[in-house]
């Protein structure tokens, strides 16, 4: 049964009708044409769909619109200010912490919810952050390399 659901997506308000129980990830690639996310596993295991919901990194193909009434959704767009990425997106460019990309909107938002919360953590703790975001290209050196170099650790290329 469909109920009128609103949140904020990327800063701006999203009013819609649909079944609370619908996946977030359908609703954000449908009609919200927010394609970065990705469908990978749906079965919430790869994190391709990783998202930031009220800052923490949740797998939008698990979580229903009922969980978002009324909270904040980041995706891979919403980073991004005024077509300049931002100083995590362009740490993956430089340290080539990509290959096919399929992972890497999932990769940088659940870097990003841990870079919030601890600004300068090791490479243990990015690894363990990131241990649940499949890279099926074998980028993952580059990509922990990627996340220590945004967060200032000074790891360079």
């Amino acid at each position: 049964m469909a109920q009128k659901l609103e949140f904020r997506v990327n800063g701006r308000t999203v009013r819609i009708e649909l079944d609370p129980q619908r996946a977030l990830l359908g609703v954000l690639r449908g009609p919200l044409a927010l394609t970065g996310t990705k469908y990978g596993c749906g079965e919430g295991l790869c994190g391709a769909c990783t998202v930031l919901l009220d800052g923490q990194a949740v797998r939008s193909c698990m979580t229903p619109l009922a969980a978002v009434d009324g909270k904040d959704v980041l995706t891979i767009e919403g980073l991004s200010r005024d077509g300049k990425l931002d100083a995590l997106q362009e740490a993956f460019v430089e340290h080539g912490g990509l290959q096919c990309g399929y992972c890497t909107s999932g990769m940088i938002l659940t870097a990003t919810a841990l870079l919030r919360a601890t600004p300068h953590p090791s490479r243990d703790a990015i690894r363990q952050a990131l241990e649940r975001n499949l890279c099926r290209c074998a980028a993952h050196q580059r990509i922990l390399d990627a996340v220590l170099g945004a967060s200032g650790a000074g790891v360079r290329p």
